[in-house]
């Protein structure tokens, strides 16, 4: 289970009660949802489309029915389900008692286009690119900030994305598709609505985070698992294989995340979550604190890193996007669980403590999953999927910092559902509960 996206998974153990509805979906595929029905209730997750909204792409739903006998069924025109009982299965078609659902997006990465100032932000729960001025600044009590132009649609291709990034010099956007699509899609700069991309380039599944280095016309792509970062061409496109390949045990690579390189020092960073196993080898699997490894950019093969960040102090907690400041090679990684954006130093090793944290009730950080370095204008960014807000703050901030201005793509004091890419549930009757994992 995860919100896909940004890549967000654990294992989950069994959940009490007593009574347990299971449903796994095809998104983005089929409307056909597998319930499994055996109670007052019938709870289903489904996808339900969006009546006069510019993105073409339905949100996630959790729908909730009373249940009715067989025999009754058919006098419910709506979207048809599987439901399975101890009476076998029968086609559900009435309409649900109520809907638990986030027509908010969820910005779970964001890219800033110093030239054009305009603000990319990767919404993965409405499917979309949202574009905005990087100076928009959504005031208290006043409405979401409206989009300059949204890319979304099924020609567009925009699924589960997990990563946008702007070609400084052409304004070309490319994002990356972390689920069902396994790709990265490049636009125009001036893409809008459903558009075709330029090109697209088929990747490995579970594709995460990618960098340019422009200086190379390299693109280094991150992979949870199995464990990789994949380095092609810029331009690459279709079929096209990597130049090289970064893999194997020496890399400590595990469960990776975010990527970042540091174009005048040459280091290519690399943060894990610390889940490891050898999917050929039973039981190879164990737990890893989180951390975050330094290797040449012109790393290949199974290549050791030439240092490691890892250890209790430095905070590290679900680590998602970095981006690294090119004058002082300072690292900026968006840490998801610990509410916080860490900051390191080049230099950094071992067990270390940040040089700076950006984390407090001030700062509207909530579960920060991206981060970018906007060094022309010395602001640093950050994409919230728990408030539906993209925040900005002075690239030098430490501790509970008010943001310069803040991008909402909803209320205030949103708190996002954070529904993804939802495989299953579960009903406790005790406290009348819906379990969600995410």
């Amino acid at each position: 289970m995860g919100i896909a996206g940004n890549g967000r998974s654990r294992s989950g153990g069994n959940v009490l009660g007593c009574m347990a509805a299971l449903a796994l979906g095809v998104f983005g595929l089929s409307p056909v949802q597998r319930l499994w029905l055996g109670s007052p209730q019938l709870v289903s997750i489904q996808e339900i489309p969006e009546m006069g909204d510019s993105c073409f792409r339905p949100s996630q739903d959790f729908s909730v029915a009373p249940r009715q006998e067989p025999s009754l069924l058919a006098a419910f025109q709506t979207t048809p389900v599987y439901a399975q009982d101890n009476l076998g299965t029968e086609d559900v078609t009435r309409p649900p008692a109520r809907n638990i659902r986030d027509t908010a997006p969820t910005f779970s990465s964001v890219g800033v286009d110093a030239v054009r100032n305009e603000v990319y932000l990767q919404d993965s729960n409405r499917w979309s690119i949202r574009v905005f001025s990087r100076l928009d600044n959504a005031k208290p009590g006043e409405p979401p900030t409206e989009p300059r132009r949204v890319i979304s649609g099924p020609t567009s291709d925009v699924q589960f994305n997990s990563c946008v990034w702007v070609d400084p010099g052409s304004g070309d956007i490319y994002t990356v598709e972390n689920d069902t699509g396994d790709s990265i899609v490049v636009f125009a700069n001036r893409a809008t609505g459903d558009a075709e991309p330029l090109r697209k380039l088929k990747v490995t599944h579970r594709a995460q985070s990618m960098t340019i280095d422009d200086a190379t016309g390299e693109l280094f792509l991150s992979v949870q698992y199995p464990p990789q970062v994949a380095v092609y061409s810029k331009t690459a496109s279709g079929d096209a294989k990597p130049i090289r390949l970064i893999e194997g045990p020496k890399t400590r690579f595990s469960d990776v995340h975010g990527i970042a390189i540091d174009t005048k020092n040459k280091l290519l960073y690399v943060n894990n979550w610390g889940n490891v196993s050898d999917y050929k080898v039973a039981g190879s699997g164990h737990f890893e604190p989180p951390s975050i490894s330094v290797y040449p950019t012109t790393a290949d093969g199974d290549t050791a890193p030439l240092r490691v960040i890892q250890g209790a102090k430095t905070q590290l907690d679900w680590p998602g996007a970095m981006s690294v400041d090119p004058d002082t090679g300072d690292l900026y990684v968006a840490n998801d669980m610990g509410q916080s954006i860490l900051v390191f130093r080049r230099t950094d090793r071992g067990d270390v403590v940040p040089a700076r944290v950006v984390k407090g009730p001030r700062t509207h950080l909530s579960y920060p999953a991206g981060v970018f370095v906007d060094a022309r204008n010395k602001e640093l960014w950050a994409s919230n999927l728990g408030n539906s807000t993209a925040t900005v703050y002075p690239l030098t901030s430490d501790g509970d910092v008010a943001p310069l201005r803040m991008i909402r793509g909803a209320e205030e004091n949103k708190q996002s559902l954070k529904f993804g890419k939802t495989e299953a549930l579960a009903y406790d009757s005790k406290r009348e509960e819906i379990l969600v994992p995410n």
